[in-house]
């Protein structure tokens, strides 16, 4: 078990893996420890966008040939040790993060699709993921919910509405451009900058706003 309480970080099958892979990389740079969920339908997704296929048997290789990728799928510079991350198997449901015993500090599921929204909104517990999901609600620990689809049925509303009310943030990945983006990677580092803003880990992935007497035009919000 790792030393400290970990953020467990879930990916589900929306499209967007990019976005969990800076949450990632974003905790491991803040020194924290990360429980890692990926879910079977996020690994098919994760295949698509970045050709890498991510193994139980060979997850920290997997693991960290994801985390070197940029947001358009192809090798980029980035150097991560991922030492301080556990994985465990979407299907094991019997794993340390489905217990409200297990000492986590809260759960980000980034990406979220709407079925993994469906599934922790009415308690399914389907696999893993979901469980999770639920046992941090119940223990009351933070739960971001970074939802990744457009449009948004009614059905989907309602289910985030619900996790809204039992405490969880929904997040939805909505890149600004206020912070003079010039690459995808620049959006999104945006997005998962606020994913680790709601559970106040630090980062530097994006310039913040400060307001008009701090910054040029391009330091704005929309």
């Amino acid at each position: 078990m790792n030393p400290r309480r970990p953020w467990i970080v879930g990916v589900s099958g929306a499209s967007g893996t990019p976005y969990a892979a800076a949450v990632l990389r974003g905790l491991i740079d803040a020194g924290e420890s990360v429980d890692l969920v990926v879910s079977r339908a996020s690994r098919l997704t994760l295949l698509d966008e970045t050709g890498i296929s991510f193994r139980d048997a060979h997850w920290r290789d997997d693991l960290r040939e994801w985390l070197a990728r940029g947001a358009d799928g192809k090798p980029d510079t980035f150097r991560v040790d991922v030492d301080g991350v556990r994985h465990w198997s979407a299907g094991d449901l019997a794993a340390g993060p489905s217990s409200g015993s297990y000492p986590a500090k809260g759960m980000l599921i980034v990406p979220a699709s709407t079925a993994a929204v469906a599934g922790v909104a009415l308690g399914l517990s389907k696999d893993l993921l979901q469980r999770t999901a639920s046992v941090t609600l119940k223990e009351r620990r933070p739960l971001v919910v970074a939802v990744r689809e457009t449009p948004l049925a009614g059905q989907t509303l309602k289910h985030l509405v619900a996790l809204d009310e039992a405490g969880a943030v929904v997040l939805p990945a909505s890149p600004a451009f206020y912070a003079g983006a010039t690459h995808i990677q620049d959006l999104v580092d945006f997005v998962a900058g606020r994913v680790l803003d709601a559970v106040g880990v630090p980062h530097r992935l994006y310039r913040r706003w400060a307001g008009e007497l701090g910054g040029s035009r391009a330091d704005r919000p929309l």
